[in-house]
């Protein structure tokens, strides 16, 4: 069985057990309590996405940071995404665009009515290159709300096994490339807030950034453990959220302390989310929010949990690899540097997956790999089909492949899916996974005595 490997944490948490599903709760509602009036307060706001959002400068100047994508799927959460759907395709919004947009759309025309609350209108929205959607999106509030957008233009991976690396005269010209940009976004923040930027808050706000990370580094190998303690597609909604929201806060990095302490305890005392895990899988694509504790159940029902996904990845815009720090020496340039390296990382997730998931199925010790397509994202779903049959003919591991949306219930199977699932576990079995009864972990000391 694959052991992880990872830092040590440090010193044990106060204040008695942690949940981290009711702190991730409480978080959230505090960031939408710190959304609620910022504009009458004379707050300044910014609209940015979990990928290529230059977050640590807006923090810098102190903007209320709303994240569409989040208040977007929130409502999926909530069960009341149809009717902002519905909404903007009353407007006028084809069934076929992408479902955030259309819900973030129904709550423009709700004058910004979520269901937690009032989201406040934005001084300036990031958009990037990292989802083509992220463009199109800024030209509606352009259009619908009169936002000034800042789009940034961050390179990515530029064919299969291509590689950059620190430092090197590729990686040093697209820094360059991004620093300059960002020095154009720094003077369009000054004029905005009236503030002269701040190096050392940025560096303090890197600072925080490492730590989280180094944090959330530990939490996803801690799974590459059996029984794997938490799952990534149920669990891992949680935590990436709070990861993107509370970015470079105090609040975000003692969160992830204490997740990692929380579930080292988990698997020294052999504890996992499922209590016989009999299949380790592995989940490519975005969730179904509107029904994902019932997908999860369908899974965990036979004994399977999800140790990893692709998500975790470019949802936290590549921020998940141990060679992204920041040299707090050096802000704006590690700024740019780290960017760069990371634009790549969650880009090459949605162009180049087969690469990066062909090593993730062996860190994690995955027995099979399901691929969510997504209805109204052709940016995510369009090169599932060549993904699966490179996986299928190189590694010869079983997948599945099931569609929904992101929020959107009216593409939502129960019967369908749960099929599907059934025959799926079924095939694992004939391969000679599992037997039932039997643990993924016994199942392998079994198999080493014989």
């Amino acid at each position: 069985m694959t052991t992880a490997t990872v830092e040590k944490t440090a010193a044990p948490a106060e204040g008695g057990e942690f949940n981290a599903h009711m702190e991730g709760q409480k978080l959230f509602k505090d960031w939408y309590a710190g959304l609620e009036g910022a504009n009458q307060r004379g707050e300044h706001v910014a609209n940015v996405f979990v990928m290529g959002n230059a977050v640590e400068i807006l923090r810098a100047f102190d903007f209320r940071l709303v994240f569409p994508e989040i208040t977007s799927l929130q409502m999926g959460v909530r069960k009341v995404s149809e009717d902002y759907l519905r909404e903007s395709e009353d407007y006028g919004y084809s069934p076929d665009v992408c479902s955030y947009v259309k819900a973030d759309v129904g709550l423009i025309l709700r004058e910004h009515k979520h269901p937690a609350g009032i989201i406040p209108k934005a001084d300036i929205a990031i958009t990037s290159n990292m989802c083509s959607t992220f463009i199109k999106w800024g030209e509606i509030w352009e259009h619908m709300l009169n936002t000034p957008t800042f789009t940034l233009d961050l390179p990515g991976q530029r064919s299969a096994n291509w590689t950059v690396r620190p430092g090197d005269a590729q990686h040093m010209a697209d820094a360059q490339w991004v620093e300059a940009q960002f020095r154009d976004l720094i003077e369009r923040c000054e004029k905005i807030t009236g503030k002269k930027f701040n190096m050392d808050r940025l560096a303090e706000i890197e600072d925080n950034v490492n730590k989280t990370v180094g944090h959330w580094n530990n939490v996803m190998a801690l799974n590459r453990t059996c029984p794997a303690p938490y799952n990534a597609m149920l669990d891992g909604l949680t935590y990436i959220g709070i990861m993107n929201i509370y970015r470079g806060t105090p609040e975000g990095t003692e969160f992830m302390r204490r997740l990692e302490e929380s579930l080292r305890a988990k698997v020294a005392r052999g504890e996992g989310r499922v209590a016989e895990e009999r299949f380790r899988l592995l989940f490519s694509g975005t969730p179904c929010y509107v029904s994902m504790r019932r997908l999860i159940e369908l899974f965990e029902t036979w004994g399977g949990v999800f140790a990893y996904s692709d998500y975790l990845t470019f949802a936290a815009g590549g921020m998940d690899a141990a060679d992204v720090r920041y040299d707090t020496s050096r802000p704006l340039e590690s700024l740019a540097e780290v960017t760069a390296l990371a634009a790549q990382r969650g880009l090459s997730n949605q162009f180049f997956s087969h690469e990066r998931l062909a090593q993730q199925i062996k860190d994690y010790d995955v027995d099979g790999i399901v691929f969510h397509g997504i209805k109204s994202c052709r940016f995510v779903s369009s090169g599932m089909a060549d993904t699966r049959n490179y996986l299928n003919e190189r590694l010869r591991l079983p997948s599945l492949y099931i569609e929904s949306d992101l929020i959107d219930p009216r593409y939502w199977s129960d019967a369908q899916i749960k099929n599907r699932v059934d025959a799926f576990f079924e095939s694992l079995q004939n391969r000679g996974g599992a037997a039932p009864g039997t643990t993924k972990s016994n199942a392998h000391t079994l198999g080493s005595q014989a």
